[in-house]
């Protein structure tokens, strides 16, 4: 298991843009050792028998049946657009020529 130094605190500071004092990194240091230490136990279990799972209970496909169904008429669709032209909502345009 690697070694939480205060170089490794400093970096994480430093990529999470924390501005961390002495105090905060000695707390840190020793609060990210222990969550890797305890981490560090998944690797004494047996595995050997528990084959490869993706999800931790079984799942099944939870998507509906795709049905065509009556869509939304315009003229409710477009009920309460600021503007429309040709049956369509009318934007200002985003990228000018």
């Amino acid at each position: 298991m690697a070694k939480v130094t205060k170089e490794v605190v400093d970096h994480i500071a430093k990529l999470a843009r924390l501005d961390l004092t002495d105090e905060e990194k000695a707390k840190y240091q020793q609060s990210m050792a222990s969550v890797l230490e305890y981490a560090d136990k998944l690797n004494d279990l047996d595995l050997d028998d528990v084959p490869p799972t993706a999800h931790a209970v079984a799942q099944q496909n939870v998507i509906r049946k795709d049905e065509v169904n009556s869509t939304l008429a315009v003229d409710r669709a477009l009920a309460n657009a600021a503007k429309s032209q040709d049956d369509q909502f009318a934007i200002q345009a985003v990228f000018e020529d």
